[in-house]
């Protein structure tokens, strides 16, 4: 063996202790992107399985006409379950999971900057599911609609626990979804590998940072809706009930926000996909850069003004019609742009018809049909005559399945190899195409037609005679082949992994730097990290893997046995810090079983179980927050710390502060969200009731707004000379912000006890009880986190040479101030005025 192979070697075996998973039951503890990436995949196609199940149930039921081989209350909870599992448990969470896979090792990078969040984030995610899923199991499952619309949803109509399990398991499944989204962008901002700048991202980056923006933005609406649905049903407080001063219709306008960017939010790491796999097998760069990545922004945005195309026909004003009609046709635009793209690609490039190429073309032929109806759809006078038939339906799964399932085969075929280290199967992977393509489309090209002749949605079973009989056979015999499809992928999986032809480095001859990596893939991704130069580093420098194995590359020593990555700047790619990330913790698990308990007491009305394991779960966060920065075992000062670049947290601006500021804007979204809600009751509510005398005083508000105005400016202040090199007073002055935020809570928490709301009879309370609530919790929780930096300083784990955690807290600061004064001003003061 050479000396260069025995460096090599010796390489392998170091990063292979530091970065590898525990044996046996310990790689639950396991953190790193990759086997979380993985974990995610695998748990979201199992529920895909069951979803697909409870599909078959339903289309068997709809074969032939009056059967009754599935009762009505059976058959809504199967639509509401096989909506649900396919909506939330499936397409977010296996789009999230290839993105945590594949981000690290696309940017050159060895790990995500959070991986004990994502790791989390995947507990959270099972724990939820299987909350929901259990529901089934002891048939109480909810039987609203996987939309669950108020009042149906309502305890009068579905006075079981049901909808409970719907509300708390997805909101479980929901912070899954952010916590991952806000782990994904800020990786993508600040890891990338030195010298990959915004232009020489890989396409598939900016689909995936569009993406988290968007769940980041998205999904909080949804979150507060059923934080105020759970509320309403457990506690009794009036939201949507029209008699208390409440409105059906705001949970509809709740849901939407959410509802229609998801179905972009699924289309966009989808289309990501394609236009990662296009250049490849057409083996020429995309056509278009620039102008793909302006039509992925742009339609991140349009997509959150298209929520009211699903609400044409409650009522809504004519103008307002017109105006989301519009956009609805608008967002076809940078759609299209995606395509033309795409088609140019294939007509410039040398095509190489390989598997993955076929399930694209699948792709293309069913998404552009979806499309197509998509725009009928938002044309309002068509709208009302389809609304709620099988049209809607039909054109639905051609979005969702077509835009989401046949680029995720593709992908799952041709970074199949990553994972085996071996080839698929051209001849299984092409029977399963045909098989699901063909099923597919007699599936649902009839499902338009009966829609079109006035067959609805939802419904169990139907007349003989009405014209649906043959089709909805057909339909039924198309659900089975395409069932049978996905058996043989199955099949193709499973054996793969035995019988499966080893595969070369980089078989597909592709651009990207995931392929510079081992098949099958390790811990640590890259023994040296890169410097990019251009856009298509494996296509412009061939030796560039080898080169990186035998350690030509940065950061290639292990130092104190620290898992570290580099921190770049956003814009240029320029390395700026050391990133260094934690290892394999029980921590996870242990806050993801905790919340599951304090879900399960909450659903089995045990609220002191509840109490305590939330309890439970604040102390095993703060015990991990603790283990944090200069802390002994993360990151404590050495006299061998690198210097140029240092390490993160003797920064002021790492990748922790990027991620607050991240976290908070999902957290803006909720709090807009429930002004939002607060002013439609005032304008919209057909009952709004306000009482005979405002139920909060203005001046024990300003007392507490100048107290929490005193403690945001103090550690303004503190922080900005900690970074400056002045630490003199920071811990008295830290105690002081303690105080004061103390103060500021309790005056918060007087407010809530001594003031006459009556939350269970008026909307108008139950809003200002939920205001108050959040006002509260964000003023506790700034107080306990500067509590634990004052004792930070004190045992020197904070100070001049480790500034990094203060100004990581310092914009929750300004985020609970800004929401204060804004709380203040929209709720009290701008009512008054009226």
């Amino acid at each position: 063996m050479s000396e260069q192979q025995q460096n090599r070697a010796r390489l392998h075996r170091e990063y292979d202790r530091v970065w590898g998973n525990w044996p046996g039951w310990g790689a639950l503890a396991a953190v790193n992107h990759t086997s979380v990436g993985l974990r995610f995949i695998v748990t979201g196609l199992v529920f895909f399985l069951i979803g697909g199940v409870l599909s078959m149930l339903m289309r068997t039921q709809l074969a032939l006409p009056e059967q009754d081989i599935i009762g009505p209350e059976l058959y809504n909870q199967l639509f509401t379950m096989h909506g649900t599992l396919m909506m939330f448990l499936f397409a977010i969470p296996v789009l999230e999971g290839v993105a945590m896979y594949l981000i690290p090792k696309m940017i050159g990078a060895r790990d995500l900057p959070f991986p004990r969040v994502g790791a989390m984030g995947y507990y959270c995610y099972l724990f939820g599911g299987l909350i929901i899923l259990s529901s089934m199991a002891l048939s109480i499952a909810p039987d609203s609609g996987w939309f669950m619309y108020t009042p149906l949803s309502s305890s009068t109509y579905s006075p079981g626990p049901g909808s409970d399990f719907w509300l708390l398991g997805i909101t479980f499944v929901e912070i899954s979804s952010v916590s991952g989204a806000i782990e994904l962008l800020v990786a993508i901002l600040r890891t990338r590998s030195n010298g990959m700048s915004l232009t020489r991202m890989p396409i598939f980056c900016w689909y995936i940072m569009v993406m988290a923006l968007m769940i980041i933005v998205g999904f909080p609406p949804l979150i507060l809706a059923s934080i105020l649905l759970e509320l309403e049903r457990a506690a009794g407080f009036v939201f949507f009930e029209v008699a208390g001063g409440g409105d059906p219709l705001l949970w509809q306008h709740l849901f939407w926000l959410f509802g229609h960017p998801e179905v972009y939010i699924i289309f966009l790491p989808a289309a990501g996909i394609v236009s990662t796999l296009l250049p490849v097998f057409a083996q020429r760069p995309i056509v278009g850069y620039r102008w793909l990545v302006l039509a992925v922004i742009t339609m991140g945005f349009i997509s959150f003004g298209l929520w009211v195309h699903h609400m044409f026909t409650v009522g809504i004003p004519q103008l307002a019609q017109a105006f989301f009609s519009l956009a609805s046709m608008l967002v076809a635009i940078p759609t299209a742009i995606q395509i033309f793209a795409w088609l140019a690609t294939l007509w410039t490039g040398r095509v190489v018809w390989s598997l993955p190429m076929l399930w694209i073309l699948g792709f293309l032929i069913i998404f552009v049909a979806g499309g197509l109806t998509g725009v009928m759809l938002a044309l309002v006078p068509f709208n009302w005559q389809v609304h709620d038939t099988h049209f809607v339906v039909a054109h639905m799964h051609y979005v969702l399945v077509g835009g989401m399932l046949f680029p995720l085969i593709a992908g799952l075929y041709y970074w199949l190899p990553h994972v085996s280290g071996r080839m698929p199967s051209e001849l299984l992977g092409r029977w399963a195409f045909w098989l699901v393509f063909v099923g597919f489309n007699m599936t649902f090209l009839l499902m338009h037609v009966t829609g079109l002749l006035g067959m609805p949605r939802r419904i169990y079973t139907y007349q003989a005679g009405l014209g649906w009989d043959w089709l909805n056979l057909l339909s039924s015999i198309g659900g089975f082949v395409m069932a049978m499809g996905v058996g043989m992928l199955i099949v193709d999986l499973l054996l793969h992994f035995r019988f499966g032809r080893l595969a070369p480095r980089n078989p597909w001859n592709a651009d990207t730097l995931e392929w510079a990596v081992d098949m099958p893939v390790t811990t640590y991704n890259f023994i040296s990290l890169p410097d990019i130069g251009s856009r298509h580093p494996l296509w412009d420098d061939r030796q560039l893997p080898e080169r990186l194995e035998s350690g030509q590359g940065g950061l290639v020593e292990i130092q104190a046995d620290r898992r570290v990555t580099w921190g770049s700047d956003a814009v240029t790619g320029q390395v700026r810090e050391v990133v260094h990330v934690p290892s394999n913790s029980w921590l996870p698990l242990q806050t993801g079983v905790l919340l599951a308990v304090v879900c399960l007491g909450l659903l089995t009305k045990f609220y002191w179980v509840a109490l305590g394991a939330s309890l439970l779960a604040l102390l095993v966060i703060l015990r991990w927050s603790w283990h944090n920065g200069g802390h002994p075992l993360a990151a404590p000062l050495r006299d061998d710390d690198p210097q140029d670049p240092p390490l993160h947290s003797r920064t002021c601006d790492g990748p922790g502060r990027w991620g607050m500021l991240s976290t908070l804007l999902a957290n803006g979204s909720l709090f807009a969200c429930l002004l939002f809600g607060w002013f439609y009751f005032w304008t919209v509510s057909p009952q709004w009731q306000v009482p005979a005398q405002a139920p909060l005083s203005a001046t024990p508000l300003l007392l507490a707004g100048l107290l929490l105005s005193a403690a945001a400016l103090l550690y303004h202040r503190l922080t900005v000379r900690l970074c400056r090199g002045q630490a003199q007073g920071l811990a008295g002055g830290l105690w002081l912000c303690t105080a004061l935020g103390l103060g500021h809570s309790l005056v918060i928490l007087w407010l809530m006890l001594d003031a006459q709301l009556t939350p269970r009879s008026l909307a108008h309370d139950a809003v200002l009880a939920v205001m108050l609530g959040y006002l509260l919790f964000h003023g506790v929780l700034a107080t306990l986190l500067t509590l634990l930096q004052a004792l930070r300083v004190q045992l020197g784990y904070v100070g001049v040479r480790l500034p990094y955690e203060p100004m990581v807290l310092r914009p929750l600061w300004s985020y609970t101030l800004g929401v204060f004064w804004i709380a203040l001003a929209g709720f009290i003061l701008m009512p008054m005025a009226w």
